[in-house]
């Protein structure tokens, strides 16, 4: 078992007065609070109760003793409504947890997006890193949040990763130290705690650990120069939580236990000598270790869950992420202390650990002095023009013009007037969407610079005469807003019909110009198209920049990895 957390070291450093709350706190709990400090319950909006059991908030924190919060969706006066709602309710004030991997739109569905691990790295800016950390801080602040779940720190080495291709911070561990330590230090200046992810390591593989067991074949000497190096400086750095992906790494896992054979991987959640071993012992992290969500198929498909409850937290990690029922889930982690999968040793670590956050973040004492709760007029700095100044930093920063082989911009309403636009999406209705309103403040944008737009109907394979298409489009425009989640192990784009006409065959017919508002690697599929421009988010800042570098009126200054081509010769052309 790894050594027991040190409430005086990085991360913590706490006081005497802080570490005897949290032993005075943890003498008080029964078992079943102590059980309960180990869940990070999802809080849907929609209904006023939760659990199927019909719980309200308050009689959910009271029954389950939760540990810490998460939530999805809801603008800003929403969540923060919520939340205060769970605090008012706990006796021992619980961590928010928000997914900021951006800015603020990941605590809030009005909250600022700045740039995406993708678009910072095209910018080579640290500071624009630093700002993503910032406003992702200001706006968790202002809603009542306290630890992110980002940034992603895995490498995307292998294109055909769309998990974590906009998330991550480039194809190396220098970039990815380079970019994600300022991004910490922003958010660091609002008091958020950092919880990086997905140990340990995506991005070498395609496949989404949402989906299937994820497996890293990296040699033990190739993770020690890449993933080690991005943990090595994080935790170097003070991170206070590492949360735990679904993903096995056989060649390290064989090393740390000669016995093991392809049968007896686990993923790092349950696997002793990733976690307690190679993590908290090798490494030296003094942190928390949390679980990526335990629906997810990665983890479903080792054990039955009654077993992978508890074992996580005999193998190291600290706190257990997401339910499917409550009540059941409590029960297999209680007979798991009871029955000693978890010694009493392991739980009163693990609890400490939680607590230790806590305290360090002195939520104890602002609950005492009733100041936890956040009011309305914290949520004034969310959208500011400090905020959005950012944003347009960054969006100016770094879109990326990719290829222009046949010189076909700048674009303009003289040359161009007519433009046929084909708009590509991803899931409609899924959990992660694009913006349901991006075509039409494309076109209205694009009409008020003196074009005329005429959007393209792609249901159909009829293509029409060649020679009247030319009479009638002076240009073609693809936007693809390819956005998805946990429904295929990779996204890709998927025309409207069969052979539809949106199939860029007009290219040597009309100038044709691509754009794509979210993955990289769109010339997979579209490797005729000339000219590709990655602009990584559709908001109005990315959109108006897009479009004034295309006219020239400002430079193209994002830089692309190679990663773009997909290793296809055809894409350069």
């Amino acid at each position: 078992m790894a050594r027991e957390v040190d409430l005086t070291a990085v991360p913590y450093e706490l006081d005497e007065g802080q570490i005897a709350w949290v032993e005075e706190t943890l003498a008080d709990m029964t078992l079943d609070q102590q059980v309960g400090q180990l869940f990070t319950n999802l809080f849907h909006f929609g209904a006023d109760t939760f659990s199927g059991n019909d719980l309200t908030a308050e009689e959910y924190i009271e029954k389950y003793h939760i540990g810490m919060a998460r939530y999805h969706g809801g603008t800003g006066e929403k969540v923060q409504g919520l939340l205060n709602r769970l605090q008012k309710a706990s006796k021992i004030p619980l961590i928010v947890a928000a997914n900021c991997d951006s800015g603020g739109n990941g605590a809030m569905s009005d909250g600022t997006y700045i740039a995406s691990g993708a678009q910072t790295e095209a910018t080579g800016s640290v500071e624009v890193a630093r700002n993503a950390g910032y406003v992702s801080g200001r706006e968790m602040r202002a809603i009542g949040a306290h630890m992110n779940f980002d940034p992603c720190v895995d490498i995307l080495s292998n294109w055909r990763n769309t998990i974590v291709n906009t998330r991550a911070y480039g194809d190396t561990a220098e970039k990815v130290i380079k970019y994600t330590i300022p991004f910490v230090e922003g958010q660091r200046e609002s008091d958020i705690l950092t919880c990086i992810k997905h140990w340990p390591g995506d991005g070498s593989e395609e496949r989404d650990h949402h989906l299937v067991l994820g497996v890293n074949e990296l040699s033990v000497d190739d993770w020690e120069a890449s993933y080690g190096e991005v943990y090595r400086a994080h935790i170097a750095n003070g991170v206070e939580m590492i949360m735990a992906g679904h993903f096995v790494l056989p060649h390290y896992q064989k090393q740390l236990n000669p016995e093991l054979e392809d049968k007896d991987l686990l993923p790092a959640t349950i696997a002793d000598e990733l976690t307690n071993g190679l993590l908290k012992t090798n490494l030296g992290f003094n942190g928390a270790v949390i679980t990526d969500a335990s629906h997810m198929l990665g983890l479903t498909s080792a054990m039955r869950r009654e077993d992978y409850v508890p074992l996580a937290i005999a193998a190291g990690c600290d706190m257990f992420l997401f339910v499917n029922d409550i009540d059941e889930d409590f029960g297999f982690m209680k007979a798991g202390v009871e029955n000693g999968v978890i010694t009493q040793e392991r739980l009163d670590d693990a609890n400490r650990r939680i607590l230790g956050l806590k305290a360090k973040l002195r939520l104890h004492e602002q609950q005492a002095a009733g100041t936890l709760l956040r009011t309305p007029e914290d949520l004034e700095g969310v959208g500011c023009d400090e905020h959005l100044a950012m944003r347009a930093d960054a969006a100016d920063k770094g879109i990326t013009l990719v290829k222009n082989t046949l010189d076909q911009l700048p674009l303009n309403p003289e040359d161009h007037r007519r433009i046929r636009l084909y708009y590509l999406s991803g899931e409609v209705g899924g959990v992660a969407a694009a913006a349901s309103d991006t075509v039409e403040r494309l076109t209205a944008e694009l009409e008020r610079r003196g074009y005329e737009v005429t959007l393209n109907d792609g249901t159909t394979r009829v293509k029409g005469a060649t020679l009247k298409y030319r009479e009638e489009v002076d240009a073609a425009l693809i936007v693809a807003e390819i956005i998805g989640y946990g429904a295929q192990n990779n996204y890709r784009i998927q025309w409207k019909t069969a052979m539809s006409n949106e199939c860029p065959w007009y290219v040597w017919e009309a100038p044709t110009f691509m754009v794509s508002f979210n993955f990289t690697t769109h010339l997979h599929d579209a490797t005729m198209v000339k000219c590709y421009i990655n602009s990584y988010h559709s908001n109005d800042d990315n959109m108006i920049a897009t479009l004034d570098k295309m006219e020239g009126k400002s430079d193209f200054k994002g830089v692309a990895n190679d990663l773009v081509w997909a290793n296809k010769w055809q894409a350069r052309l």
